[in-house]
């Protein structure tokens, strides 16, 4: 399955949108000696991403998971807002403490976008490709199935225990009929014909997450060693396309997406040849020549 249909909603009016139950999440998910320690859904939140960095900021352990039915002033990357209908989106936050060198992390938003391409196979049975650094696609076109934000979280004064943590947040299009989506470009798992059961694809997704959170933080970050840098790479359809790099201080950069360095940056070869690593900046996929 790999191209968007118009069928969501369809003649029989509003899809059948219900809510997200934390008991059931917390039973399917958490487990002695497991990553998860709390699963917490919210009726309707402003960001999980947001809400889960103040309650890491004040001391929260890693292993929490934050959803939301309703998120209304979601985030993305560069600041970009956002908002979806509510139900319709499976919008959710998590929170990690990983011991690891602080030049690796610039991998967790890649490991979700991983999880996420995994989740969706093995659930909705579509083929998602993953767009550097943090975008899932359709495969085969450049429809925008889910976005990930990933936020350091530095402990607030007098708060105790917790050190420094990530907050990796996901929000992935389900129900969404085409009027409800903000863009051509976005597009859901119902108009691609696909399931929306949002309580098996949280489960899916963070239960991949936990399996490849614990290879790779076991590996001490290491994404070569881990099994993530090889996954990531024959997942993502950014690797071996011509570019155009929007450099966040303005400027941009053409080029062909060469390769991810060891901190998950984005490596970019130019005209001449030379290469250059990226950690942050919007990519456009261009045409081959």
């Amino acid at each position: 399955m790999t191209a968007p249909t118009e069928s969501a909603g369809g003649a029989s009016g509003a899809p059948h949108r219900p809510p997200l139950r934390s008991e059931e999440l917390a039973d399917a998910l958490i487990r002695p000696g497991g990553l998860w320690r709390s699963v917490d859904v919210l009726a309707e939140v402003g960001s999980t991403n947001s809400e889960l960095l103040d309650r890491a900021r004040r001391g929260e352990p890693g292993g929490a998971v934050l959803a939301a039915d309703h998120q209304t002033a979601g985030r993305g990357r560069l600041a970009r807002g956002f908002a979806t209908p509510a139900r319709a989106a499976l919008t959710a936050s998590v929170l990690v403490r990983p011991e690891t060198p602080p030049t690796r992390l610039g991998w967790l938003p890649l490991l979700m976008g991983v999880c996420a391409v995994r989740a969706l196979r093995r659930c909705a049975d579509v083929a998602a490709v993953l767009k550097w650094p943090n975008d899932v696609l359709v495969a085969g076109s450049e429809h925008k199935l889910a976005g990930i934000l990933s936020e350091a979280a530095f402990p607030a004064p007098g708060a105790s225990g917790g050190g420094t943590g990530v907050v990796i947040g996901i929000g992935l299009n389900v129900s969404q009929r085409r009027d409800e989506l903000p863009v051509e470009t976005a597009t859901s798992l119902a108009l691609c014909g696909a399931g929306t059961d949002r309580a098996e694809l949280a489960v899916a997704l963070l239960e991949e997450f936990a399996d490849a959170y614990t290879a790779w933080a076991a590996a001490g970050g290491d994404a070569g060693r881990s099994g993530l840098a090889g996954e990531y790479g024959s997942s993502c359809g950014t690797l071996g396309r011509r570019v155009r790099v929007h450099l966040p201080g303005g400027g941009e950069l053409l080029g062909e997406a060469a390769g991810i360095d060891d901190a998950g940056r984005l490596t970019v070869r130019d005209a001449a040849g030379a290469e250059t690593a990226h950690s942050a900046g919007d990519i456009v996929h261009l045409r081959p020549e």
